[in-house]
């Protein structure tokens, strides 16, 4: 276990037990953002085959130079 990783453990071994509820919600809250940003990445990486075929094209290679 990295060094940083055991001092964030000691430090919240520390804390009082109110002050742990609020660790741990602050915890979950951080895992859900990231949980939403991956199903964000892999939904966006999903649809660019099928948008591909909409913006790869020779009418829209002019916008391609903007």
């Amino acid at each position: 276990m990295p060094a940083n990783v055991q001092t964030l453990i000691d430090k919240i071994q520390a804390l009082p037990p109110d002050r742990l509820i609020e660790v741990e919600d602050f915890v979950d809250f951080i895992r859900l953002r990231e949980q939403e940003r991956a199903l964000t990445r892999d939904a966006t990486a999903a649809s660019a085959p099928a948008f591909a075929a909409i913006w790869n094209n020779p009418e829209d290679d002019v916008y391609d130079a903007i």
